[in-house]
């Protein structure tokens, strides 16, 4: 089962790129010890029960709050179960938690997302219950998603608090632990946590390749190597990200918005966002208004 959950499709679920389980009743498909390469970024919950897991060579003993967080293309072997497990599994893209969370705030929780070692931490009650909390929240709103339509918002902010609350976690229990990072998952750190600052008036790779003393060739080719995505493509997005924000405060104009994120022109800036959303910055704006009136 477990197997299954973390190879899924992400792109193929209603939320595209993520995906999330809460299993009340572990349901043992095979005998014996079963091995496979993780083909997503997972991170379990243990709520009660045990399992025995070998990651990377190193065997852990999973028992109730223990978190586990499983990197992309991990070699997994599953060695023992109880019958009594329950745990939260969520699975989610690269693509997908980079697209939701380009804000400062989030920044350290890209570790969990570049990081290619396994991290095991065994959490006290009430890590363990606001932890749960967030997991049972971001399912009902993928479940709310699958009947009722989609809100982006909502799946956005709840994601956020996931990472958010993960971050805390990670600052809280790996202080004096040493992590090491290869110096290109280091570089993706640092060029986001740079783009994260700048994206309002920095618009172009130069810029970002300059202040971490690198090319732009090589800069573009070690993002796309880590994430998948290219160094314009987190570039673009960030812009489009901190574009919503302003034009949702309604004391601001576009020209003012237009100003304030560096474009020649409101031309410019319209061609730009209706590129890339697929509505013009009026009409984004007008949405954001309904949206608001009907809440």
């Amino acid at each position: 089962m477990i197997k299954d959950i973390i190879n899924i499709e992400l792109k193929d679920q209603s939320v595209g790129g993520l995906d999330i389980h809460i299993i009340k009743k572990y349901i043992v498909k095979t005998a014996g010890t079963e091995s496979f390469l993780s083909s997503n970024l997972s991170i379990l919950l243990i709520k009660s029960g045990r399992f025995k897991i070998k990651l990377k060579e190193i065997v852990q003993d999973l028992k109730a709050h223990d978190l586990l967080i499983i990197p992309k293309n991990s070699f997994c072997t599953i060695m023992e179960i109880e019958d009594k497990l329950q745990l939260y599994i969520i699975t989610f893209s690269a693509e997908f938690a980079f697209k939701n969370t380009l804000r400062k705030e989030l920044v350290d929780s890209f570790y969990f997302i570049v990081r290619k070692e396994p991290l095991r931490i065994n959490l006290d009650d009430k890590d363990y219950l606001v932890l749960s909390m967030i997991y049972k929240l971001i399912y009902f709103v993928n479940q709310d998603s699958r009947h009722n339509g989609s809100d982006s918002d909502l799946k956005r902010i709840s994601f956020n608090l996931f990472l958010y609350e993960l971050k805390i976690i990670y600052s809280r229990y790996t202080s004096g632990t040493l992590l090491n990072f290869s110096r290109k998952e280091n570089l993706t750190i640092q060029f986001l946590t740079i783009l994260s600052i700048h994206c309002r008036k920095q618009h172009q790779v130069k810029f970002y390749a300059g202040a971490l003393f690198i090319t732009p060739a090589y800069l573009s080719k070690i993002i796309k190597e880590i994430t998948g995505k290219t160094a314009k493509d987190f570039i673009n997005e960030a812009v489009i990200i901190e574009a919503k924000v302003l034009l949702e405060d309604l004391q601001l104009t576009i020209f003012e918005i237009s100003e304030e994120l560096e474009f020649a022109n409101v031309h410019n800036f319209s061609d730009f966002f209706k590129y890339h959303t697929l509505l013009s910055p009026s009409q984004y704006r007008l949405n954001s208004i309904e949206n608001f009136k009907n809440l």
